[in-house]
């Protein structure tokens, strides 16, 4: 009978095998070959358990026998208990260490904890007893492109194809490879072969999303996202990557269910609630962001990773919370990959050399700002560079980048570590990093250390909680005294204000009319540009009551997606106000947006997430900018700026304050014109719009970075005087 079951299973009986096994077993209860086959034929059949029960009875009757070991590692492997399926293939490799198979299955399981170094070292064992096995060689490079030794990985996938060509999944292996490396068309040409191979192979869609989202074909990614996840549902990467797409093309409430539908596969995903969070308030979609909310607090508080800090900031309102949360999310995304802080010698031309990182070289708000500076920069003091993360759109701003920097060195298809050489080969004293956490950031390239000084700035509003980075430039009103502890780098305190601005800023001549812009032709016009993210209910609520409160008012926003205009709207009509009373602003070119300006009376702030470059943008324009001061550093940017341009009078300290006096200014026609007069006046004598003044003393804060590196003394706070020689000082 338990030959017949053994044919039967050769034959693919498997069900006949079961049954002759059983036969085999009530007539000879002890017989450990039927003990060890029967555990064999129901792992088949996936039925663990019960599989899990006879291999322990062939234990119990042998437990010298390596295949008995060998199984029963496979079926708690299955069983997903590692530490135990580990044991066991231990156990066999004890007793016959010349089995290439156990070998192989014992390194899967390291790979499964995490041990990738442990994995390769089984793996090689494997192929030493058996140079032709394929499986060994292609789980070598799933664990060595973790461990991102990716030339080795590439290799063992090579191999692995040169034994079976045939075989999907090394396909798919070499793509992961190519796209880690950013070289994505190769990766969608491998994954093209993958899907010839095994249509159906879930993981090589989601690489071809991953190579078109890189590419930013965000239609294209999101079509391979999508049918990732309907191949295998519980795919949380396919669902991010949809998430993803879906918020670049601006579809915030789709990108909200993809996020829930990865809490509902893995609870505890990191950083998923954040992500979910600011999606809904992204669309303006409120109801449940109260819950979440706290979540994200306990969980940040208890230590878990939670939220993403871009996000973060714009609900945070405690400066603790912003740092642990910036810190939980560099420990997992960007750990420093070396201690050691590179020297350099001093040049002998005796020009600092300073590096500015961004992704956003192009018509974009950063660019806006800092372009004026990197013009003005002294250039017999200085060399400027531009490392460019992100495109050249061949925009204005991008030409005047280009001819105001020595070289724009395009590090967008480079890894963090061939960026990081890169770096180091042009001999940068100093790296700013302009886009921290937002935007197409390369935060892993500081992670790298290619630079001796590293410098927060300007793209990022708070700490980036990473121990590489050296300085945050901020200023006295973002930073109160007191409030050190709460950023990992040391402050550089700028005089007037942080942010760098262009006084080049071109304002179209257009006059707009209030009719071809939705507004009526009489009537109070309040505005606010700012992202739809940073609008809040309380804010909102605000808001609603000053329309109330102001007869024939309107409030003037920035269309920022199709689902926040609906939500409010929807939001405005369940507190009593016109949904017509709110107007939206499509997105149009700076400089119209601009010259448009002159169509609001006054723009309402936002906390606890300032206006940061639209506030500047407005004030250029002439108008005038309402804020609440915050207790955080993107909450206190407004005020930085008001503070700069002489208008104090427009900060408030609570809601109240805010409320009173945005209706002061709508109902009596004596409040406003003298502030706009002010504003006008002030608009091209104060500092805030001084880029020459602004650079002067970013420069000095440079020169005393370098001077304090070149003495060997560790970074500290640095204070730039705001006297015209700008002489710095250390706390």
């Amino acid at each position: 009978m338990f030959r017949q079951a053994v044919s039967a299973m050769r034959a693919g009986d498997i069900s006949g095998a079961e049954r002759a096994f059983r036969h085999t077993l009530h007539l000879q209860p002890h017989h450990i070959g039927a003990l060890n086959l029967i555990a064999v034929v129901l792992t088949t059949q996936g039925r663990f358990e019960e599989a899990e029960h006879y291999v322990t009875l062939a234990l119990k009757e042998d437990g010298s026998s390596d295949v008995t070991f060998y199984n029963y590692g496979l079926i708690l492997k299955a069983l997903k208990r590692p530490e135990e399926a580990l044991e066991r293939f231990s156990q066999a490799l004890k007793i016959n260490p010349s089995v290439p198979s156990t070998w192989n299955n014992r390194g899967t399981v390291f790979n499964d904890l995490k041990r990738y170094n442990d994995a390769v070292e089984d793996f090689d064992k494997a192929i030493a007893l058996d140079p032709q096995y394929a499986e060994a060689f292609f789980n070598k490079g799933k664990s060595l492109t973790l461990l991102k030794r990716f030339e080795e990985a590439s290799s063992a996938f090579e191999t692995t194809l040169a034994l079976r060509p045939e075989l999907a999944e090394a396909w798919l292996g070499r793509g992961n490879v190519f796209c880690e490396r950013k070289q994505y068309d190769e990766a969608l040409g491998a994954y093209d072969r993958a899907l010839a191979l095994k249509t159906e192979l879930a993981e090589a869609w989601l690489g071809r999303g991953n190579a078109f989202q890189a590419l930013r074909r965000s239609q294209e990614a999101l079509a391979a996202f999508d049918r990732a996840a309907a191949l295998k549902p519980d795919l949380t990467e396919a669902w991010i990557g949809c998430a993803e797409m879906l918020s670049r093309l601006k579809r915030h409430e789709e990108a909200a269910r993809a996020y829930a539908q990865v809490l509902r596969i893995d609870p505890q995903r990191p950083f998923m609630k954040g992500a979910l969070v600011h999606q809904k308030m992204s669309s303006c979609a409120w109801s449940g962001t109260d819950d979440l909310i706290a979540e994200i607090e306990r969980d940040i508080s208890s230590v878990k990773p939670s939220a993403d800090p871009f996000g973060w900031q714009g609900l945070a309102n405690s400066p603790l919370s912003l740092r642990r949360c910036a810190e939980l999310f560099n420990a997992q995304k960007y750990p420093p990959k070396t201690r050691e802080v590179p020297r350099r010698a001093q040049s002998s031309s005796k020009t600092i050399r300073v590096g500015y990182s961004s992704g956003e070289f192009r018509d974009q708000a950063t660019s806006h700002l800092i372009v004026g500076v990197l013009e003005q920069h002294d250039q017999s003091r200085f060399e400027i560079f531009a490392f460019d993360n992100g495109w050249n759109d061949e925009s204005d701003v991008r030409r005047r980048i280009e001819a105001s920097v020595v070289e724009i060195i395009d590090i967008n298809r480079l890894s963090d570590e061939a960026a990081a050489a890169v770096v180091r080969d042009h001999q940068i004293d100093i790296l700013v990093n302009l886009n921290g956490y937002f935007g197409e950031e390369r935060t892993g390239v500081f992670a790298e250390r290619p630079a001796p000084i590293q410098v927060n700035y300007l793209g990022f509003p708070g700490t980036l909680g990473a121990s590489y980075m050296d300085y945050v430039i901020a200023d006295r009103c973002l930073i109160p005294p007191g409030e050190e502890d709460f950023y990992e780098e040391k402050i550089v305190y700028l005089p007037d204000c942080y942010q760098a601005n262009d006084n080049r800023k071109a304002i179209a001549p257009r006059i707009f009319s209030r009719a071809e812009c939705g507004l009526p032709q009489h009537g109070f016009v309040y505005c606010c540009f700012n992202n739809s993210y940073k609008i809040i209910p309380e804010v909102f609520d605000g808001w609603m009551r000053l329309l109330k409160d102001v007869s024939g008012s309107v409030l003037w926003l920035l269309e920022d997606s199709a689902s926040a205009v609906s939500n409010l709207r929807r939001e405005a009509s369940a507190r009593g106000v016109n949904s017509n009373r709110l107007v939206f602003a499509q997105r149009m070119p700076l400089s119209d947006h601009l010259a448009r300006h002159r169509l609001a009376d006054l723009f309402l702030d936002t906390l606890p997430y300032n206006a940061h470059t639209t506030a500047s943008d407005a004030l250029w324009a002439g108008l005038p900018v309402l804020t609440q001061i915050g207790g955080t550093f993107p909450g206190r940017v407004a005020a930085s700026l008001l503070q700069a341009i002489g208008l104090s009078e427009l900060i408030t300290a609570n809601q109240d304050a805010y409320r009173q006096l945005a209706f002061e200014l709508a109902s009596d026609p004596q409040k406003l014109p003298p502030i706009k007069h002010k504003l006008a006046s002030n608009r091209l004598t104060k500092p805030l719009f001084d880029t020459q003044l602004f650079t002067r003393r970013i420069e000095a804060a440079y020169e005393e970075m370098y001077k304090r590196h070149q003495s060997g003394l560790a970074p500290d706070h640095i204070f730039v005087a705001s006297d015209r020689d700008h002489k710095a000082e250390f706390s």
